[in-house]
């Protein structure tokens, strides 16, 4: 299904995807973003599936250093394979905002790269869009 790069359907996921790039540390507004049985794979492989453990996993990394790792994404294309189903392609870059302490604290992300593959699959809700997958693939230049 082919859609204009300025359909309204795009517009509302370029603005649903900046909502969730700025809520990252905000788990009242990102979390209810996502279906029920979301799944997500972050820059370094960690799997997670369903609401449910997202929430556990993202209040885990709120509390940790991994606060001050944030994430800036830009969308590259949107498809449509059914009216209700958005694929989006973006490039996310990491900024490690981490002290040099908190680094060395012992997690295994020392080497994670600067800048990932970031593919969303989008469903429509009524009115508005929720993620059900988010895949990060990191990019080594």
């Amino acid at each position: 299904m082919t859609t204009p790069k300025d359909s309204p359907d795009v517009a509302d996921i370029r603005s649903f995807i900046a909502l969730a790039s700025e809520a990252q540390n905000r788990p009242e507004t990102l979390l209810p973003m996502h279906t029920a049985d979301t799944a997500v794979v972050n820059i370094v492989g960690r799997r997670v599936l369903g609401l449910e453990a997202l929430t556990h996993a993202m209040t885990k990394a709120l509390s940790s250093p991994l606060a001050n790792v944030r994430t800036s994404v830009e969308i590259l294309d949107v498809r449509f394979p059914h009216a209700d189903l958005a694929v989006v392609s973006c490039t996310k870059a990491v900024h490690d905002e981490r002290t040099d302490d908190e680094r060395s604290a012992g997690d295994d992300l020392d080497d994670f790269p600067t800048t990932s593959a970031l593919t969303y699959v989008l469903v429509r809700t009524g009115a508005s869009w929720k993620i059900a997958l988010a895949q990060t693939t990191p990019v080594y230049a």
